[in-house]
């Protein structure tokens, strides 16, 4: 495991800026690009720093306030670690993002090298949650990790359909990864831990907010080969999901449904649009997949031991 007291100023200082600024933040992004964290961390410590808009000067206090010793001791706590895009482990695939992650937390194994991400409702149908549950079989069967959110309904079914084939699964959180939110999945969160991961870019102790179940989408949509919509409304943040899938370029699926089921419309409206691919089995899907990523089976990297 990498050690979580880190004398590595680079490491320390993207910590610091995990620790302030709410995930998905393109201008942070930016700025990281050029500058690093180091130098990011003192022009904002010295500002009025306005290329991170309104908040610089609340991310100025919070920086001057911030114990490296305690931010590590947070993650310690949580029996997790924290990884940065200059870290062994750290999945190249975010790279794509215009706004990737400035660090990640996670709990449980490495992240998998070959994955597919199962994602919809959280009312679903009788329908929608065997569809997911047999997919994420499927693709367990045939060494695919699954990717999902750890939200009732179709991140659920999904989750648990990868565990009962003893597929690894891994959910990427709008929370911390201590929080456990939503509560009445805390069973499913312990499963996960042992078979795959929890994964978040805030701190463990950090609550859920409405629009973090958005921003964490795009870091659903990078860690996987391809996305597949098994259930979704009209309006539902899964389509978010597969168009950040669809902007990275990586193929987007949708299951269809009855043509009388809301829980479908939104499917519908992605097939539609010709932003997804009608699919009907896994063995529809990996042919859409495996050309466009080049590979026939897939292994995932092992802890960092």
């Amino acid at each position: 495991m990498e050690h979580q007291i880190n004398d590595d100023l680079e490491i320390q200082a993207r910590l610091k800026l995990f620790s302030v600024i709410e995930p998905g933040s393109i201008s942070c992004s930016v700025e990281l690009k050029r500058y690093g964290a180091v130098e990011l961390v003192e022009r904002i410590i010295h500002g009025p720093y306005e290329k991170l808009g309104r908040e610089s000067e609340g991310y100025r206090r919070l920086l001057q306030d911030t114990s490296i010793q305690k931010l590590w001791e947070e993650i310690e706590i949580a029996e997790a670690r924290f990884i940065t895009p200059n870290s062994k482990h750290w999945p190249t695939s975010l790279n794509d993002l215009r706004n990737p992650p400035i660090g990640l937390i996670i709990k449980g194994a490495n992240l998998p090298a070959q994955s597919i991400s199962i994602v919809g409702t959280r009312k679903p149908t009788l329908y929608g949650a065997r569809v997911a549950s047999e997919f994420a079989s499927g693709f367990a069967d045939r060494n695919w990790a699954v990717i999902s959110g750890g939200a009732y309904g179709i991140d659920t079914h999904a989750h648990r359909g990868c565990l009962a084939a003893e597929g690894s699964t891994f959910a990427v959180l709008a929370s911390g990864v201590s929080v456990n939110y939503p509560a009445g999945n805390n069973k499913l969160f312990s499963e996960l831990q042992e078979n795959g991961a929890l994964i978040s870019e805030v701190m463990p102790s950090v609550g859920a907010r409405a629009e973090r179940f958005l921003t964490r989408n795009r870091l659903i949509a990078a860690l996987s080969k391809a996305t597949i919509v098994v259930e979704a409304a009209f309006r539902s943040g899964s389509l978010r999901t597969a168009r950040d899938a669809a902007e990275i370029m990586r193929p987007v699926m949708a299951v269809p449904g009855p043509i009388t089921s809301p829980t479908s419309d939104g499917c519908h409206r992605l097939i539609g649009e010709r932003l997804a691919e009608i699919v009907t089995s896994v063995p529809d899907a990996l042919e859409l997949i495996l050309p466009i990523s080049g590979q026939k089976t897939g292994t995932l990297s092992g802890d960092d031991t």
